[in-house]
């Protein structure tokens, strides 16, 4: 996987989109059939295609099977998908968005092995390649795989500047239409629910005149990477203010009450930082006063205690 990356961010590589597909699925398929392994007690033979043996008769034995081999002797294993489906039988079953992720990132892989990609998109297949890495470092996790990811740049691929060219659709091979549709289907068809594994992650680079050095760090992860908001950003992810919430709370639900109920929900949305926003107004006293800020996402915590119109 670091190697997807490190090729991934040469600043003049051809054959880059598909090269990280390669070695992403690589990674994937490595981690997958380690995991697969390590719950069948190392047995390798977990991992190999098995045909039956043929017996003295000449026919194929109906109990007796051995592994495949392949031409230059060596037993053939299980291919991803057998292996992800092995993996769900051992009470092991891969999240439906990361299933997905996988599968979208394979038939890249595949058109690029067993043909040719004459066009790619590249903003789409990059978004692609965020889910790819964030699935990857969090099925890690999940799985404790005993290994100390700090000292690995995952975080890179997301500094590579992508060059949002647009195509318009005549421009587009028929064959590159047909994979978007493809992984548009996929994507439309995720749980939005799901945290933890995405599909695709949306990329938006604005370029601005400011500068970064008076902005506000933050970290949603104690171990997670340190992301920067200027004034500009926080606006953006959090533009509701208490009031606005009251207003738009009458309108959207038919038994809305600004009650107990609801201040407890208010409180315990205050206590998540990716759903509100203390902005101090003098940032240099403790003691100062301040106004809370809200995420449009909070309406899913209102919608466990109201009723929609």
């Amino acid at each position: 996987m670091l190697s997807a990356i490190e090729i991934y961010n040469k600043p003049n590589f051809n054959y880059r989109e598909e090269t990280f597909a390669i070695l992403a699925i690589n990674a994937w398929e490595l981690l997958l059939k380690a995991q697969l392994l390590k719950y069948n007690k190392f047995r390798l033979r977990s991992l190999y295609v098995l045909e039956p043996v043929i017996t003295k008769s000449g026919h194929p034995s109906k109990r007796s099977k051995q592994p495949k081999m392949n031409r230059s002797g060596n037993p053939v294993t299980c291919g991803l998908f057998e292996v992800i489906n092995n993996l769900s039988k051992v009470s092991l079953t891969l999240n439906a968005n990361l299933k997905c992720s996988i599968e979208i990132l394979v038939e890249l892989r595949d058109n690029a092995i067993h043909f040719h990609n004459e066009q790619i998109a590249e903003k789409q297949i990059q978004e692609l390649g965020f889910a790819c890495i964030k699935n990857y470092i969090n099925l890690i996790k999940a799985w404790q795989v005993e290994i100390d990811l700090s000292s690995y740049n995952f975080y890179l691929m997301p500094l590579a500047y992508v060059d949002g060219k647009v195509f318009s659709g005549g421009l587009i091979t028929d064959e590159i239409d047909n994979y978007l549709k493809f992984a548009k289907g996929k994507i439309a068809a995720q749980d939005q629910e799901d945290n933890d594994f995405d599909i695709a992650v949306s990329i938006d680079v604005n370029f601005s005149k400011g500068n970064s050095f008076n902005a506000i760090p933050f970290r949603y992860d104690p171990n997670g990477l340190e992301v920067v908001l200027t004034e500009e950003d926080i606006n953006k992810r959090f533009p509701l203010s208490h009031s606005q919430v009251c207003s738009k709370a009458r309108n959207k639900y038919i038994d809305f009450k600004q009650d107990a109920s609801f201040n407890k929900t208010v409180k315990v949305i205050k206590q998540n930082t990716k759903l509100s926003y203390e902005r101090k107004h003098n940032p240099n006293s403790e003691k100062s006063n301040s106004t809370w800020f809200y995420s449009s996402n909070i309406w899913q915590e209102f919608d466990k205690l109201y009723s929609k119109r």
